[in-house]
């Protein structure tokens, strides 16, 4: 078994790392709202922007909605469309993607409940423009992706419901099938680490590096380095 780890990592580094890799920097402003509607249901708002680091350039903005259906307190599972829009460089101009979602998430709380893991499974079907044709064609791709986030309590605030915290998480892209799109097996993978601000159980802000590694099929691989700002909501809208 030994063997057979060490061959998949070296086919994995390969994969990812033979190309040259060209470097960069982005900032990152997102907010994720989770609304709990019911015992069982909830509906998922997502809106990210993603920059260049001298915050002039709008590089890509993505928009995902979706439903939830709440399996338990620690699982659920969800669907949904995102809509992005990519700036290409070459061309100045901004190709659309839409895509359909669904995933399955499990929370754990370890350490007497003041540390939590997460692990995000998603499936992606995407149809992605492509600005280059002369006709208007879009290609289409499956893509995997799989998350692991884990918070770290640091400090309680005025309350035991106000926290500081660590953030360490990884998320990886595999790509399903035959594709145009990128013909890598690893599509992407980002790296995060961070500080965050948990209010009343239900409103988070966190910072953090992230490293995107991109890679391509059809020019170099990037790797951006990220300043990531986010606003997490978990609300609670049943009448009780």
């Amino acid at each position: 078994m030994k063997k057979i780890g060490i061959v998949l990592l070296l086919l994995i580094y390969n994969n990812c790392f033979s190309q040259k890799t060209v470097q960069d920097q982005r900032v990152w402003f997102a907010y994720t709202g989770q609304y709990k509607v019911s015992e069982n249901w909830g509906c998922h708002i997502e809106a990210q922007f993603r920059l260049d680091n001298q915050l002039q350039q709008n590089l890509q903005n993505l928009f995902r909605i979706g439903g939830i259906y709440y399996l338990s307190k620690t699982k659920t599972i969800s669907g949904g469309y995102a809509l992005v829009n990519t700036y290409n460089a070459s061309l100045a101009k901004f190709y659309r993607e839409n895509r359909f979602w669904e995933q399955y998430q499990l929370n754990e709380k370890w350490n007497d409940n003041k540390n939590t893991i997460i692990h995000r499974f998603r499936l992606e079907q995407r149809w992605v423009e492509q600005l280059a044709t002369e006709s208007n064609v879009t290609n289409y791709q499956n893509r995997f992706r799989y998350l692991n986030r884990n918070l770290f309590h640091i400090a309680n605030l005025r309350s035991s419901n106000e926290e500081v915290y660590a953030i360490v998480q990884d998320e990886f892209f595999l790509t399903l099938g035959n594709n145009v799109i990128n013909s890598k097996v690893i599509d992407q993978n980002r790296f995060l680490i961070g500080l965050g601000l948990n209010y009343n159980n239900n409103t988070r802000l966190e910072l953090g590096y992230m490293n995107q590694f991109v890679t391509s099929s059809a020019g170099n691989s990037a790797m951006n380095h990220t300043v990531s700002i986010l606003l997490l909501q978990n609300l609670d809208l049943q009448k009780h």
